[in-house]
């Protein structure tokens, strides 16, 4: 049996600017990892710049233009490797009044593989306002003897290719769609990627299976409805360019999953790209669960409403967005025997072969949170920590600080694995000290609140308000807040 090697390569998703910024820029950037085999890896970035959030002035021919400085570069063992400057226009416009759309800048950089530094500065050239300044990480892994799968490009719009150009893939030219937002108003979810080896790790003429689906975010289940499984051959490159209706996918958290698995069914590679989708018009209803049977299960014995009620509400923390909304009508007002059927069906769709016991686990799971999280006004799986406790497990660290100087209470949560994601941290403050609620006010988990101004509001109690393009501090006397995010304890 082959040994299994995961590579998550799947760009990230960033936020320029706080959207609540009007005389800041408000841009999305989104990147992807590929391979070429004739040139080695490379990364694509792709920039949406909101037009209303950007200065428009005159040019000669009468209409109005703005203008986006950016910088991007990346650094290596603190080298810069590879650096863009430019300038980016703005399309030409008749009335400054007409500026309700996005535009959109792709660049491609040669980077073998390695972890980069990677660094993005941009500015409205228009405007006298510092650049807006966001560093990440970005990791590039191409193993020449491991198949592996590109970064997921979203898709807005692909047309056949006419020429090389920096949209050009596979002889199409794809246009990026730079969001992970998917509302009611779009009903497909168009897709690009690419696997790698294929040929050199299963040999030349062999088959295998390519399986793209669409799972629960919060269950790790693929949904059948989003599921395609397709036979390929084995070439340098295999092309991935699928497309799901989601018109009838529900608001919620999701996962794109795409996997390789050989003849033997086992698993090559994968890779998945998180997205959300808001489809109001799509909800579960009582019919869905009519049919579940009663007869001969532990939930049958729950004969009191109330009883069943405060039990449907301690699931929140582990439920869809779809399950949520559900229960919530439920509870108010659905008699006991449906809500014994969707306590049932809850606790099945999680483990058909057992779902009292995994109900038994999880209640004492909630026991714990309620003694270690519970205040005088909620229970301890309604809190923000009672909550990331039930959803995600106990954190491998938790770095508290409670008495520092000029900061608020807070505590900052440190996770080596959580579920595909590694070293993921949640950071917590409370405003009274004499209180446990603690309020969750920013991680770097896919799916979670991500403010990146989250220092300011940990030491606003004793310090002006800072301006909302900064996500630095200035140092703090007796402050531990950089260390212990940085090296959790």
């Amino acid at each position: 049996m082959k040994t299994l090697n995961r590579y998550f390569v799947t760009g990230l998703l960033l936020a320029v600017m706080a959207p609540a910024l009007s005389q800041n820029i408000k841009a999305y950037l989104y990147y992807n990892s590929f391979y070429s085999p004739e040139t080695g890896p490379y990364l694509e970035t792709y920039l949406s710049v909101a037009a209303q959030s950007i200065r428009f002035l005159p040019i000669d021919n009468g209409y109005y233009q703005g203008a986006v400085n950016i910088t991007m570069l990346f650094k290596l063992n603190d080298q810069v490797v590879e650096f863009k400057k430019y300038d980016l226009l703005s399309p030409e416009i008749t009335d400054t009044t007409k500026s309700q759309f996005n535009f959109i800048d792709q660049q491609r950089f040669a980077l073998p593989d390695g972890t980069y530094d990677f660094e993005l500065m941009i500015a409205d050239k228009n405007k006298d306002l510092p650049p807006v300044v966001i560093s990440r990480p970005v990791i590039i892994h191409y193993p020449p003897d491991t198949v592996t799968i590109s970064g997921i490009e979203l898709v807005e719009s692909f047309s056949t290719s006419n020429s090389p150009n920096v949209l050009a893939k596979s002889g199409y030219d794809l246009v990026p769609y730079v969001s992970n937002y998917f509302p009611e108003t779009m009903n497909r979810l168009t897709f690009y990627a690419e696997a790698y080896h294929t040929e050199k790790v299963l040999g030349t003429a062999d088959k295998f299976m390519v399986t793209c689906s669409i799972e629960s975010f919060e269950t790790e289940t693929p949904i059948a409805e989003f599921t395609r499984i397709k036979r390929e051959d084995t070439r340098p490159v295999n092309v991935i360019f699928n497309e799901f209706d989601i018109s009838r996918l529900p608001t919620g958290n999701y996962n794109l999953v795409i996997e390789l698995r050989n003849k033997q069914n086992e698993l090559l590679a994968s890779n998945q790209l998180f997205f959300q989708r808001s489809n109001p018009n799509m909800q579960i209803n009582v019919a869905d669960i009519a049919g579940i049977n009663l007869e001969n299960t532990f939930v049958k014995n729950i004969a009191r409403r109330d009883t069943l009620a405060e039990y449907v509400r301690m699931l929140s923390p582990i439920s869809t967005q779809v399950e949520k909304s559900f229960a919530q009508s439920l509870v108010k007002t659905a008699d006991l025997e449906t809500l014994q059927k969707y306590f049932l069906n809850f606790w099945m769709i999680r483990d058909n072969f057992n779902p009292e016991l995994a109900w038994k686990i999880y209640r004492e799971e909630v026991d714990k949170a309620d003694a270690s999280f519970r205040t005088r006004t909620k229970k301890g799986y309604e809190t923000d920590r009672g909550r990331v406790y039930l959803q995600y497990g106990s954190p491998n660290a938790i770095s508290e600080s409670y008495y520092e100087p000029n900061a608020y209470p807070y505590e900052i949560w440190h996770y080596y694995q959580l579920k595909n994601q590694r070293n993921k941290k949640f950071v917590f403050y409370s405003r009274e000290i004499s209180t446990n609620d603690f309020e969750l006010i920013h991680s770097d988990a896919i799916g979670e609140l991500a403010n990146y101004q989250w220092q300011f509001l940990i030491h606003e109690r004793g310090n002006a308000p800072h301006g909302l393009d900064q996500d630095q501090m200035e140092d703090h006397w007796g402050s531990k807040i950089d260390d212990y995010f940085d090296n959790p304890r």
